[in-house]
């Protein structure tokens, strides 16, 4: 990487560059840098050596203003190598864990409350992917009648994730029907991964004495929707629009319509947070297993204003994720060990094992 042909004097520079810039949002000069940080360096030297930053890429100078600004270039040295070590306060970390065990009735809370807090914690956009359901083992189906020709399919996985989806007949049904077809389908599919049963359920179901059942027939035409993952709706949490009016990035009101527009195509955020593996190995970096992407390393227009920082978090053998999305000017330092901390807690607390928090 081009970033460490840079001297060790550059690297100093640059850190307090960017340091002054997360904490101002206003452009560096060389004067603020070389009083504020007692350096031992006087201005003209200071000036010297952000010319040459400047011409290596790192940092740049907005319209007419005599200081200058990271860019994707400078914040990734920073993040690489730079920054301090990401650790989080005892304060920080007994709060997000209280918070989310007072709010928590049950697992299926514990998404919109960790994205609250994220939010809220850390002034920024926060995001909560819920994981693949596809590959999760099928513990239990429950059928609950709602209405003649309605009925609800509640899908209990291994690991403690639900799904529910309401189906609607083209015949009335009785609710006594009901009983018969959902022991046959705990009999036959209980123990099988979604995906599998997805596309081999007519097979499994083949022999059974209630073929002429209608909900049977439903089952099959609706298997699909049943047994595939969260519908995009579903599936994303997101938290602290709000937040982000504080950052003075968002008072260019384009800035604010772009983000406002990627909170509306979630499909862009799951993309992005499910596919970071892929993504990251390109063109980004991992700390802790905590993935952060910077600006342009992203791979969508909208975006490139942005940083992404995130990790991903287990419940038994299935997948979710969980970041923050804000503007490159972040501490990415503290936000780096609360996705970390906050993405373990999740991990924990799904798991089952919240003694051990």
């Amino acid at each position: 990487m081009q970033g460490f042909e840079l001297s060790a004097r550059e690297k100093s520079i640059l850190r307090h560059i960017v340091n002054q810039f997360i904490l101002t949002a206003s452009p560096v000069g060389s004067r603020n840098i070389s009083k504020r940080y007692d350096i031992g360096l006087s201005p003209a030297t200071v000036r010297n050596i952000m010319a040459d930053l400047e011409d290596s890429g790192y940092i740049n100078h907005p319209h007419t203003s005599a200081g200058r600004v990271p860019t994707d270039k400078g914040y990734r040295l920073y993040v690489d190598s730079l920054m301090d070590v990401p650790s989080l306060d005892d304060t920080t970390r007994n709060s997000i864990t209280s918070e989310i065990r007072k709010n928590l009735v049950n697992s299926e809370d514990i998404y919109n409350i960790a994205s609250k807090i994220l939010g809220r914690i850390t002034d920024q956009l926060a995001c909560v992917i819920y994981p693949k359901i596809e590959t999760g083992v099928l513990s239990r189906i429950q059928l609950v009648y709602l209405a003649s020709n309605k009925i609800l399919v509640v899908i209990s996985i291994v690991s403690g994730l639900v799904k529910t989806i309401t189906l609607e007949l083209t015949t009335n049904i009785e609710e006594k029907q009901i009983e018969d077809v959902q022991r046959l389908l705990n009999e036959k599919l209980a123990g099988l991964r979604l995906k599998d049963i997805k596309t081999s359920l007519a097979e499994r179901l083949k022999d059974s004495e209630i073929l002429g059942n209608p909900i049977i027939s439903l089952l099959y035409d609706s298997a699909d929707k049943i047994f595939n993952d969260f519908k995009t709706d579903d599936k994303v949490m997101i938290s602290g629009a709000r937040n982000l009016l504080k950052h003075p990035e968002f008072e260019d009101p384009i800035k604010f319509e772009n983000i406002v527009e990627l909170m509306e195509e979630k499909d862009i955020i799951i993309h992005i947070f499910e596919n970071s593996s892929g993504i990251f190995l390109e063109r980004a970096s991992s700390i802790s297993g905590v993935n952060i992407m910077i600006g342009r390393e992203l791979p969508y227009n909208q975006t490139e204003d942005y940083s992404i920082v995130m990790k991903e978090y287990k419940v038994g053998e299935n997948t979710g994720a969980m970041g923050i999305i804000g503007p490159k000017r972040m501490d990415y330092a503290r936000i780096i060990a609360i996705v970390d901390f906050t993405a373990g807690l999740l991990t924990e607390l799904l798991s089952g094992n919240q003694n051990n928090i």
